[in-house]
């Protein structure tokens, strides 16, 4: 039996390096704490989980259309050329989804952004105007 979602808890590093932007059917969507990139992060709201497959289908289900809202929304919202989806989990095992918007010339580009340099934080006007188009997108 998967235990209700007023008793989740989030990992105490994805609760540092993100903010929650909303709580959509089965995850948070949660924004990192690096403007370099807009990115985001889906995290099932499900104790337990570090693997896809511990996901009931029903929830795995969920996962993907809620992947490809928030990925399209990403999309819209950046203008970006392609949006990377990634679930590592080696450093922070509780499942959860990267989806990085991404662009000729930015940072790290065209290798993957972890690991790439020091997290820029968000300045707060930028934020909220990237927040506001991201949900507005939604």
């Amino acid at each position: 039996m998967v235990p209700p979602m007023s008793d989740f808890a989030l990992d105490p590093r994805l609760d540092r390096d993100s903010t929650l932007l909303m709580k959509l059917g089965l995850c948070q969507l949660r924004l990192m704490q690096d403007s370099r990139w807009p990115w985001v992060l889906l995290v099932p709201q499900r104790n337990g989980i570090s693997e896809l497959f511990d996901m009931t289908p029903l929830d795995q289900t969920m996962l993907t259309f809620e992947t490809a809202l928030a990925a399209k929304a990403l999309k819209q919202a950046t203008g970006c050329e392609k949006i990377n989806v990634g679930a590592l989990g080696n450093q922070v095992r509780q499942f959860h989804l990267h989806i990085i918007a991404r662009s000729t010339g930015d940072a790290a580009w065209p290798g993957p952004v972890w690991g790439h340099g020091e997290a820029t934080p968000w300045d707060g006007d930028a934020r909220a105007q990237f927040t506001k188009r991201l949900l507005e997108a939604l």
